[in-house]
């Protein structure tokens, strides 16, 4: 008996979703092999296809429909309503369910080129208000301490099963111990019941490996990660030892690389994880954990909520105004929209497309702690009243191409989504003396670390970082950046003669890569203080030597480290800046 064209649709969407499963369960799992090997830079590409992975797989099964479904059908809401329903059937019992919602609803604003967003022909909302009931599967390992906290340390170590052996397994056991026992509390650590409880799964991201889990005790619990550095030739190194939630939250930032980790259960996981850091958003742990169209679908759902509770309105981003971007927020909601501008303002000479595959490269490359992530959203639509009116007539001023009001509905065809942070520039006129050298510090560190994994900011104005709630310095307009090893450093030329240093013009010829590190000083600091200072903190950002050596190091290539935690935490200690060479 020959299928519906309904059925046909669901069952050849769930058919690309279970390639695109596939292989990325395949790309997750050679994590471990990565790390064995100190396969480095096949890690960086590993990352990056795994993120390509989704939109590629996208396109073949809209390929494939387009073959096995007729264009009337494909284009017909009856039809994808009870596609809708035969889908919902067929993954009702699967343990991954609402990644699959995430891909039939890709399937659908792909075709439909994100119109029509609504619950009876995509899942706006889930099929499920919660799972329908525990996997039953076993999520973690455990291990009462009985007060031998170098045991307990121990077993974590060994129970992860690395092929590749520890350097000195009881040095490492005998660090964690002593780090635990000065930093939990007292409750926990006289409990003879205290138990260290840790997810099976290893997380996997650049050079390190992480295990992560809780200690619990005396009616208390505090989130645990245990840090493992694979030593080049040597073997593997416990770095250090984290239980504090914010430092925890850290590591799982949203200016970071997505984890390689093993998830059976996504849901299941998202919760857990959600247990040891309260303060994180779902999207924002199932991206960290490479679901990161799921994280999107969340976060839109999330809005949606936070939008209907009608607690406040979109208004204009505070700081300055962006000469490629307009930008506003829902202060409620902590979160910044970018929308490109029609026209740039003087000095700005790319085009829209370039602004584009900006974003996108950031999203593809390692953004190493110092870089927010986007999410990408197209024909995104809001009542007008939910506007303030100065937003929304800015809006529909600098981008009338992309934001246009149709009745009472604003439509916004093309935008970025960021966490909100306050522009750096705005937090430093808030600073007393010790607040300025420590932001300062960090925006130095900030633009290093980046610069360690091959980017070069292009414009490091204060105004392009922001400041999040843990006070780490991170960069989020991304219009002019660029692979560091495209720049050319250059050193001043020494003038000829007294006259060329005081004529309007350079005396040098400038490329159009050319950056004379000397000129930082005056282009990012207007108050000399501020400019004193960072000079003090950062001398060699003002060297060319210095960002040759860099490129230097990626050519030849060399991934360097950049930790996410502070150097003074690590056991083997580190350069201040972050960075090992």
């Amino acid at each position: 008996m020959p299928t519906s064209p309904a059925y046909r649709l669901a069952a050849t969407i769930l058919h690309g979703f279970d390639e695109y499963r596939s292989r990325f369960k395949a790309i997750t799992a050679d994590a471990s092999r990565r790390f064995a090997e100190a396969a480095w830079r096949e890690a960086q590409q590993a990352s990056a296809e795994r993120i390509n992975l989704y939109e590629a797989k996208v396109e073949d099964t809209l390929t494939r429909l387009r073959r096995s479904v007729d264009e009337e059908r494909l284009t017909d809401f009856e039809c994808w309503r009870l596609a809708r329903a035969h889908y919902a059937e067929l993954i009702a019992q699967r343990l991954d369910y609402e990644l699959a919602e995430t891909y039939f609803n890709s399937m659908f604003c792909s075709l439909f080129h994100h119109r029509h967003i609504r619950n009876d022909w995509m899942f706006v909302y889930s099929s499920r208000e919660r799972a329908a009931h525990h996997s039953g599967l076993t999520l973690c390992r455990h291990h009462r301490v009985g007060g031998d906290w170098q045991g307990g340390v121990r077993w974590a170590l060994g129970e992860a099963r690395f092929t590749t052996p520890f350097i000195d397994l009881e040095r490492d056991a005998a660090l964690g111990a002593a780090a635990l026992e000065r930093l939990l509390p007292e409750a926990i650590r006289a409990d003879p019941e205290a138990e260290i409880e840790l997810i099976k799964s290893v997380f996997y991201r650049n050079k390190g490996a992480y295990l992560v889990g809780r200690v619990r005790g005396g009616g208390q619990q505090v989130p645990l990660v245990l840090p493992v550095l694979h030593a080049e030739g040597q073997g593997l190194c416990l770095d250090t030892v984290l239980i504090e939630p914010d430092e925890v939250s850290i590591i799982f930032s949203f200016t970071r690389a997505y984890f390689q980790v093993k998830v059976v259960v996504p849901s299941e996981f998202v919760h857990y994880l959600q247990g040891l850091m309260p303060d994180k958003p779902q999207g924002e742990l199932y991206a960290a954990i490479g679901f990161f169209k799921h994280g999107k679908t969340e976060f839109f759902r999330a809005l949606n909520r936070q939008v209907a509770r009608r607690e406040d309105r979109f208004i204009i981003a505070p700081g300055v105004r962006g000469m490629v971007m307009a930008v506003f927020v829902l202060p409620s909601f902590r979160t910044v929209f970018k929308v490109i501008k029609d026209r740039f303002d003087p000095g700005k000479t790319m085009s829209r497309e370039n602004v584009r595959e900006k974003y996108r490269l950031v999203k593809r490359h390692d953004r190493v702690g110092r870089m927010a992530d986007t999410q990408e959203f197209s024909n995104f639509i809001a009542r007008q009243d939910h506007f303030a009116p100065d937003c929304l007539a800015h809006l529909l001023e600098v981008a009338p191409s992309t934001v246009t009001l149709r009745g009472d509905k604003v439509i916004i065809k093309h935008c970025y989504t960021e966490r909100m942070m306050t522009p750096l520039n705005l937090y430093l006129e808030q600073c007393d003396e010790q607040e300025t050298r420590a932001v300062l510090k960090d925006y130095g560190n900030a633009i290093k670390q980046m610069a360690a994994a091959n980017i070069f900011p292009g414009d490091m104005l204060l105004k392009n970082f922001g400041v999040t709630r843990h006070g780490r310095v991170v960069f989020y307009d991304y219009d002019e950046v660029c692979y560091l090893t495209e720049c050319h450093f250059r050193h001043i030329p020494e003038p000829l003669y007294p006259e060329q240093e005081l004529a309007d013009e350079p005396w040098y010829s400038v490329g159009p890569n050319d950056i004379f590190p000397e000129e930082f000083g005056p282009f990012l600091f207007a108050d000399i203080r501020l400019r004193r200072l960072f000079t003090q903190l950062h001398p060699e950002l003002f060297d060319a030597d210095y960002w040759q050596g860099l490129q230097q190091a990626i050519l030849e290539g060399r991934v360097i480290d950049v930790y996410p935690y502070r150097n003074k935490q690590r056991f083997a200690g580190g350069e201040e800046n972050g960075l090992v060479h």
